[in-house]
């Protein structure tokens, strides 16, 4: 499919987008901006390659984006620090979506996970000036090569109360070799199913995939008995090339990005209209 006919499908998503946080504040109705595939190609031309750089790149990524100092905050934990960039809602209710900004020594990480992080900005780029009900959490974790060590931290230093109040995870890891997929093994069912319904609903190739001996950050969430789901966009040659020196920009493609940006944007969406215990 074009570039151009891919825009002209997911316009209905747009609407399904606009239309669900309509409901929720009919007195104050600001339209979400989708960003175009050219704007997210355009993020893939200067990748920080190296794991120092990376925590200052994602600060100006969602700069760029429009996000404030006052928007941003490091979450500072034992030997990890996590980059938070909150949007308060109405309600109680808080809504997690997260990518891992880190890499292995191997490769660029384009893929793994640049691509993740390019999602989530763009993410909260669309939603950041439309009112929502519940909380967003967009967060780049630190350190999930080390063993989501991140994404642990962060709901560890959640007690039982304060967990009963997120919502949901949605996790983004690894786009742009294929369509976009889910991680089984590290995904809640009634996420999944929205997931698939979602991606029939705005028209875009969907599947399953279950990625042996790999993880994500999802997990730490469904450990402490949050619903979470990784999107991914991995094909079967993907332990050629993630964690290894071919993980470069140009291995990407980028309308399989913007596919999961888009698949993502839809279900912060649903998950914000829905109850809070919808997905539990």
């Amino acid at each position: 499919m074009s570039l151009r006919h891919l825009a002209t499908a997911i316009l209905c998503a747009v609407l399904l987008t606009v239309t669900l946080v309509a409901r929720s504040h009919p007195s104050r109705q600001t339209a979400a901006r989708l960003s175009t595939p050219n704007e997210i190609k355009a993020e893939f031309t200067n990748v920080p390659c190296r794991d120092e750089d990376r925590m200052a790149a994602v600060q100006a990524l969602f700069k760029k984006l429009g996000a404030t100092d006052a928007d941003l905050s490091i979450d500072h934990h034992k030997g990890v620090d996590n980059l938070i960039v909150r949007k308060s809602g109405t309600d109680n209710g808080t809504i997690v979506i997260g990518a891992h900004y880190d890499k292995v020594s191997a490769g660029c990480g384009a893929v793994d996970n640049w691509t993740g992080i390019v999602a989530v900005a763009h993410a909260y780029a669309s939603l950041k000036d439309t009112p929502l009900r519940k909380t967003v959490l967009f967060v780049a974790f630190g350190k999930e090569e080390r063993g989501l060590v991140g994404s642990r931290a962060m709901v560890n230093a959640l007690d039982k109360e304060q967990s009963k109040h997120y919502c949901a995870m949605i996790n983004i890891d690894s786009l742009g070799l294929a369509a976009p997929q889910i991680m089984d093994n590290a995904s809640s069912n009634k996420l999944t199913k929205l997931a698939g319904n979602l991606a029939e609903t705005i028209k875009i190739p969907f599947s399953h995939a279950i990625l042996g001996g790999a993880d994500a950050d999802s997990s730490s969430f469904i450990d402490h008995g949050i619903p979470a789901i990784t999107i991914h966009g991995v094909n079967p040659n993907w332990k050629s090339i993630l964690h290894t020196s071919y993980d470069q920009p140009q291995r990407i493609n980028a309308e399989d990005v913007y596919l999961g940006y888009r698949l993502a944007l839809a279900m912060l969406a649903r998950v914000d209209a829905a109850d809070c215990g919808a997905f539990r």
